[in-house]
Order: structure tokens, then sequence, then C-alpha cells
């Protein structure tokens, strides 16, 4: 019984993970559609990726916890 909680925790923690890559993904080819849209707006347009992956990357490291 604890074998397979165990594992149903470590197959949610990866599912989780593989959610958090899809989610950087999504951040970073955002970043490059807004630059190329307009690229005077870049350094200001970094600076919001960077929050989006900061935060994206927290629920990323918080799904180990609970697992």
């Amino acid at each position: 019984m604890l074998e397979g909680a165990k594992s149903i925790g470590a197959g949610a923690a990866t599912i989780a993970l593989a959610g958090a890559a899809v989610g950087i993904g999504n951040v970073l080819s955002s970043l490059i559609h807004s630059v190329a849209r307009n690229p005077s707006l870049a350094k200001q347009s970094f600076g919001y990726a960077i929050l989006g992956f900061a935060l994206t990357e927290a629920i990323a490291l918080f799904a180990p916890m609970m697992a």
C-alpha cells in the first residue's frame, strides 16, 4: 500500500514538472514573439519574461515538495 502511494506521488510530481516545463516554454516563446513585433520594448518585455519564468519555476519547485 505504501509503495503504491509513493509511486503515485512520484508520478504526480513528474506530471507537474512537465507542465512547468511547458509553461516556461510558453513564457519564452511569448518573449520572442513580442520582441519580434516591437523591438523597442525588448528590455521591458525581458523583465516581464523573467518574472513569468520565476513564478512558473516556483510552482515547479512546489510540486516535488508536495510529493
